[in-house]
């Protein structure tokens, strides 16, 4: 009867082998899918005595299967910003309708009719939700996240909070009396040099800026700032408010540089604070230019796209230029995933052998980056596939014949007469 038992036993196992090969051959397009493998031990029955009264362990074999979830896939290119591939360790959490957590490699998401990120089997991208911040968040519990959500971004506008400019000074200016400055806002005040900058108020407003830089004596100047807004009729002086900035710059006599003056605050109408650093500002022998200025924040713009980097971040992209924080997408991982529970949909869920979950930010803690416009693909080979085939199949021929034999001998036994 051990004959037959360790052919059945045989049968089964390779039963189950073939199984998973026809499984893995047939997800061989799968995204995200980690081929199954087919895993063989020997049972022992020590309750088997034979003719010498010696313990017979032979009693077949199991099978078992197990997903290698931690094999890196081929990541391959696409034109969705939102396709997102795994390049090292780590799972994507999502989550059914149901709110169950689940995690995945499958980075196929596409915005449902809600605007929810959602893969090709169903599931909804996990995210915290970092909007209106200017900083990532550092996720480390599922009970930060979210169902990311691409639908219904609001218009953006920045206000201004900082700039800088780098003009010269020519030191050959002459000096204006101190009755006549721009500070004193009067009809007779009189500038050496004048440029302008636009800013933003909180509601992506814009203001020109008027700068007047003024020489007041040797290697002394003083910048006022003024809203062009408030101009005379015409333009220029007088305005009807006094400056909204006023500094005095001092440079240094034999090198040109700027000694102190820098930065001047610049309180923006119906806005924020502007800084305006003039560090990198001279006074030279030379004719007034401003080699470069920049000033942030900005008008109002429409939501164009969205982009997502290594670390996980996604921000959504403004017309104006200008992009906002969204949300932060985490990685998760277990400290054995090739035990984790497979489930329909190329997802996975803990358990006891698996371990317990570990998420966190993409790039720390030994979790993998975030590729987007991109997907990885499954990592079952066709080739090895087909071999591992032929091989099933053979040994279960192998041990249908071992049947074979058994069967014949115990007929021999049944027809042995006394």
């Amino acid at each position: 009867m051990s004959i037959l038992n360790s052919a059945v036993s045989g049968m089964m196992a390779n039963t189950n082998w073939l199984s998973n090969i026809s499984q893995n051959v047939a997800n061989a397009n799968s995204t995200g899918y980690k081929n199954a493998d087919t895993e063989f031990s020997a049972l022992v029955d020590q309750n088997l005595i034979d003719q010498t009264g010696q313990t017979f362990s032979g009693a077949g074999v199991t099978s078992t299967t197990m997903s290698l979830n931690s094999l890196q896939g081929q990541i391959e290119s696409t034109s969705t910003t939102t396709d997102l591939a795994v390049q090292g360790a780590g799972f994507f959490v999502v989550s059914n309708a149901a709110g169950d957590t689940f995690l995945t490699r499958d980075g196929s998401f596409v915005p449902d009719a809600s605007g929810n990120l959602v893969n090709s089997a169903g599931y909804y991208l996990m995210g915290a939700n970092t909007q209106g911040t200017t900083s990532s968040a550092s996720v480390t519990s599922v009970d930060q996240l979210q169902k990311v959500n691409v639908d219904g971004a609001a218009d953006s506008a920045a206000p201004s909070t900082s700039a800088t400019m780098v003009a010269n000074l020519p030191s050959t200016a002459t000096a204006v009396a101190a009755a006549n400055l721009p500070s004193t806002n009067s009809a007779t005040s009189q500038y050496t040099d004048e440029t302008t900058m636009v800013a933003y108020d909180n509601l992506g407003g814009a203001h020109t800026l008027n700068v007047y830089f003024t020489n007041t004596g040797p290697n002394t100047w003083q910048v006022d700032v003024y809203d062009s807004g408030a101009a005379a009729a015409g333009g220029g002086f007088p305005y009807s408010s006094g400056p909204l900035a006023t500094e005095t710059l001092n440079f240094n006599p034999t090198t040109g540089a700027l000694a102190s003056g820098s930065p001047v605050t610049i309180p923006v109408p119906g806005g924020q604070s502007v800084s305006l650093g003039l560090g990198q500002t001279t006074q030279l022998a030379t004719s007034f230019g401003v080699n470069s200025a920049t000033i942030n924040g900005s008008a109002p713009g429409t939501m164009t796209g969205i982009a997502i980097n290594a670390s996980g971040v996604m921000s959504f992209q403004y017309s104006n230029g200008s992009s906002q924080n969204a949300y932060e997408i985490p990685l998760a991982n277990v400290p054995s995933p090739d035990n984790l529970t497979s489930v329909p949909g190329d997802a996975y869920q803990t358990n006891f052998a698996s371990g317990a979950l570990q998420i966190g930010n993409a790039g720390s803690g030994g979790l993998g980056s975030i590729d987007s416009s991109s997907l990885e693909q499954s990592t079952v080979d066709l080739a090895t596939e087909l071999t591992s085939m032929v091989q099933a199949q053979s040994s279960y021929e192998a041990n249908s014949k071992a049947f074979q034999a058994g069967a014949q001998i115990l007929d021999i036994l049944n027809n042995l007469k006394a």
